[in-house]
């Protein structure tokens, strides 16, 4: 059965795959005429500041406000792919594939911006009151009923990759963590973060949101933290850092030490598959949650959403990626090339934690295991809610109850069981709910412009008119 996934996976991963992603957040990037760079100190702005209540109070609908959604959003996007997945793609491609992360991490802002754009603008009430959105809800009301298989696809595949790739995958490595730091058992690390699971999922998504909002700020300050104080100790290595990203980018990285050396195609195939790993930008899982958010107009939350993107990737990957750039540790032989001699070979997590350990000692460490056990329980508290969104599409809220009981479940046995099957099968489900996604942004972009230009044209020369008058 794994070689079958596998097998099936180097299919659904393979170029062509690749190529629509890209492709994608370029061509919507050219119809919105760059947003994601124009508008984008407008969305940090949106996202963390208050909100004038006076103006948008009575026409504002939704659960939670924009910076819980985005907290909630980035709570299951920073994760640790963003520690793991940056050192693979450096080890596999070299430092060029920093430079080609960072470019599918900006296309992938108009993607993200699209996706939450849809989910605003066809999310429906359920029968609790709460709002539920997402692309089987854009497919099946924004391009039309007939499609609606390709909706139940992904609301299936999506359903299934939350007990994988947002659960199982993470319990699996925050036990491998505390293991390895702390000798403590698996079954007792399992045990724990089932129950403390239950007790936030139970509360429904207020309470996920709460959690997120204090979370998330922690979790990046330790480690964003970490890394900065090692990049600014070195902060002679900086440039060189850059150099190397911007060279090896567009030019192979000969053999040398015990590197093997890459081509630039390696480079490329190498950041962009690991940099959508890391922001999920084309899979459709932000826009699960965008479809809560209180907000007066689909724009406003679209533009919040695109920033999760830009932190993702543009801020915490590269933090990783200069760290093990600079600390020489993105050469795991540590040959002629990195100019720093250890032999780790060691690649993912470990290697990210061996840099870190390098720079600051026991204490670099321990940042990093506390990072993969704050990243990983907040990617499972996030990701449940992606579940449960495709599961009621699927099945309706009265079926909620049990599946918060398996997906607490699949916590546990997370803990405790090797996960290569698991980890095969979520990345068959990620990408078969990326394609339905990826569809619909396309059939619908004439709706995504149109919103567009009717909030920065007609909106806010509205709301400017009203402070005016109110004045």
């Amino acid at each position: 059965m794994l070689e079958i996934l596998n097998q099936i996976n180097d299919v659904l991963w393979g170029t062509p795959s690749l190529v629509l992603l890209f492709g994608t957040g370029l061509f919507l990037t050219i119809m919105l005429k760059g947003l994601q760079f124009s508008k984008l100190f407008y969305a940090f702005k949106l996202a963390f500041t208050k909100e004038d209540k006076t103006e948008t109070s009575k026409d504002s609908q939704g659960d939670i406000s924009n910076f819980k959604t985005l907290m909630t959003a980035l709570s299951a996007t920073i994760g640790n792919g963003n520690i793991a997945g940056v050192a693979t793609a450096l080890t596999l491609g070299g430092p060029g594939a920093i430079f080609w992360m960072w470019i599918v991490g900006l296309l992938g802002m108009a993607t993200k911006y699209s996706e939450a754009l849809l989910a605003m603008k066809y999310r429906v009430k359920n029968e609790n009151g709460e709002y539920s959105g997402g692309p089987m809800y854009y497919v099946e009301r924004g391009i039309g009923k007939k499609w609606k298989w390709l909706a139940v696809a992904f609301a299936l595949f999506g359903a299934f990759a939350a007990l994988g790739i947002g659960n199982s995958v993470q319990s699996n490595t925050i036990s491998d963590v505390m293991t390895e730091s702390f000798h403590i058992n698996g079954w007792f690390t399992g045990a724990v973060l089932a129950i403390l699971t239950g007790l936030i999922i139970f509360g429904g998504i207020q309470r996920i949101s709460t959690v997120a909002g204090f979370f998330v700020p922690i979790m990046a300050f330790l480690y964003i933290g970490g890394a900065l104080f090692i990049i600014i100790a070195n902060y002679e290595a900086i440039v060189p850092a850059f150099e190397m990203i911007f060279q090896y980018a567009f030019s192979p990285v000969s053999a040398a030490g015990g590197f093997a050396g890459v081509v630039v195609m390696e480079a490329v195939r190498s950041g962009v598959s690991r940099g959508i790993f890391s922001n999920e930008a084309g899979l459709g899982t932000a826009a699960l949650i965008a479809g809560n958010a209180k907000t007066d107009h689909p724009v406003k939350q679209a533009l919040v959403a695109m920033t999760g993107t830009f932190i993702v990737t543009i801020v915490v990957c590269t933090m990783t990626g200069l760290v093990l750039i600079m600390t020489g540790f993105w050469d795991p032989s540590g040959g002629a090339i990195s100019g720093v001699q250890h032999a780790t070979g060691l690649d993912g997590g470990a290697l990210t934690s061996a840099a870190f350990g390098h720079a600051l000692g026991t204490i670099g460490e321990y940042i990093v295991a506390f990072s993969v056990i704050f990243f990983g329980f907040s990617t499972i508290v996030g990701w449940y809610m992606y579940g449960e969104k495709c599961f009621e599409y699927l099945l309706g809220l009265r079926y909620i109850v049990p599946y918060r009981f398996i997906y607490i479940t699949a916590t546990f046995m997370g803990a405790v069981m090797q996960l290569d099957l698991v980890w095969a099968f979520a990345n068959m489900a990620n990408a078969l709910m990326m394609i339905p996604n990826l569809i619909a942004l396309l059939l619908l972009y004439k709706v995504i412009v149109s919103e567009t230009n009717d909030y920065f044209h007609n909106y806010l020369h509205h709301q400017t008119y009203t402070r005016s008058k109110a004045s």
